[in-house]
């Protein structure tokens, strides 16, 4: 019986430890009634350039990283820039989906970071709708300071920190 009684706790045991994970990033989709459900789906079909070519749907798309100020969220200039560089490489490619990663430097709480890292993610979202892409194609995500490019604790690796990055979905 003592036997049974072990045996019956380490499986109970194993099962509980078994179900413990990481938890994943919390990320942020919004369709076009605010809802945050897209309604899109994926046909697959690679989009055409304007010369009439073929695209291959393989090939990385050439998106340009966006870098902030200190505390802000607000697009810069040189962010504008990179922005319609992103905007155009989304025109080329019209199946292509992607999520903007917000991130920041070390400075501030987890929760401050993870706020400010969605505020510039949803703010280069809000500028490519603007130009005039489908918020149906875009995700956001905030990494806060979770993820840095840079390592340091200087104006140079914060300053590669405050960034939002373009990935394909």
């Amino acid at each position: 019986m003592k036997k049974y009684l072990v045996v019956l706790t380490l499986l109970t045991f194993a099962i509980l430890v078994s179900g413990c994970g990481k938890k994943p990033a919390v990320e942020s989709e919004m369709g076009n009634d605010g809802t945050g459900s897209t309604g899109s789906t994926d046909t697959g079909n690679p989009g055409n350039t304007d010369r009439g070519e073929e695209v291959n749907p393989e090939t990385p798309l050439d998106f340009v990283t966006i870098y902030f100020d200190f505390d802000e969220y607000n697009l810069r200039d040189d962010a504008r820039s990179g922005l319609k560089n992103n905007y155009e490489v989304m025109k080329e490619r019209n199946d292509a989906r992607i999520q903007i990663e917000g991130h920041c430097d070390e400075r501030g709480t987890v929760e401050y970071n993870l706020a400010l890292g969605e505020k510039r993610a949803r703010s280069a979202m809000d500028y490519l709708v603007s130009l005039g892409i489908s918020r149906d194609r875009i995700s956001i995500i905030s990494y806060g300071k979770e993820r840095p490019a840079a390592f340091g604790s200087n104006e140079d690796a914060w300053a590669k920190n405050r960034r939002a990055e373009f990935v394909t979905k």
